[in-house]
């Protein structure tokens, strides 16, 4: 594992990936919360493209708990038939869907304990929603996160959780709000895990990586 970066070089990463991208996107396609929180659910096990091919056609029929009630599991189940487990998804989506509408009045909750209270809801599910729609400095670390903070000296850890709360501990504040999406972006198109592109990496000469591929 290599040595956790200073204060200081974690500062002039951050600052490298706000100049380049000062407004980083989630992949996820979706129109309010609800859509989101079914979206990332959707997205366990598989890529954001394809679960924004399987939405594409559902989120025109139903934005709202109550709409994909009526819609029902077995329509549900023929448009997400593409991503992989969906059957155990779509009686997830159904299930949280229900929790929704009978306690708290079709509102997705905005805490993350009441999203994970909600079938099919993880800690991850649950703090990509929390940043991307309301904007909380939640990092929600999956696999291309947890390889590029340990890879890079950003923030270790052994755990999900221990990198979530290394990030939390090591990001200066200003970039707490972008720094899951600028993460993960990096490790999507840049920092790969078997074939990293270190020579277009912006932040090469910045990371305690000892494998760079120059």
């Amino acid at each position: 594992m290599p040595a956790q970066l200073d204060y200081p070089t974690i500062y002039q990463i951050f600052e490298r990936f706000h100049a380049a991208e000062p407004e980083p996107r989630g992949e996820l396609h979706h129109v309010n919360a609800y859509t989101l929180l079914v979206a990332v659910a959707l997205s366990a096990q598989a890529t954001d493209k394809g679960v924004n091919r399987a939405t594409e056609a559902l989120f025109q029929l139903v934005d709202t708990p109550a709409a994909m009630l009526e819609l029902g599991e077995a329509r549900l189940v023929e448009h997400i038939r593409t991503i992989g487990l969906y059957r155990n998804k779509a009686k997830n989506v159904m299930a949280l869907s229900r929790i929704l509408v009978e306690r708290h009045g079709g509102v997705v909750p905005s805490s993350r304990a009441a999203l994970q209270a909600l079938p099919g809801v993880g800690r991850k599910t649950a703090n990509v929603v929390l940043n991307m729609w309301w904007h909380l400095p939640a990092q929600a670390v999956d696999t291309h996160i947890f390889r590029v903070a340990n890879r890079t000296g950003i923030a270790l850890g052994r755990d999900v959780l221990a990198v979530e709360r290394a990030l939390e501990d090591q990001v200066p504040a200003p970039f707490q709000g972008h720094a899951h999406h600028w993460l993960i972006l990096h490790g999507r198109y840049v920092c790969m895990a078997r074939k990293p592109s270190c020579r277009v990496c912006l932040i090469r000469d910045l990371c305690e990586f000892e494998e760079k591929i120059l």
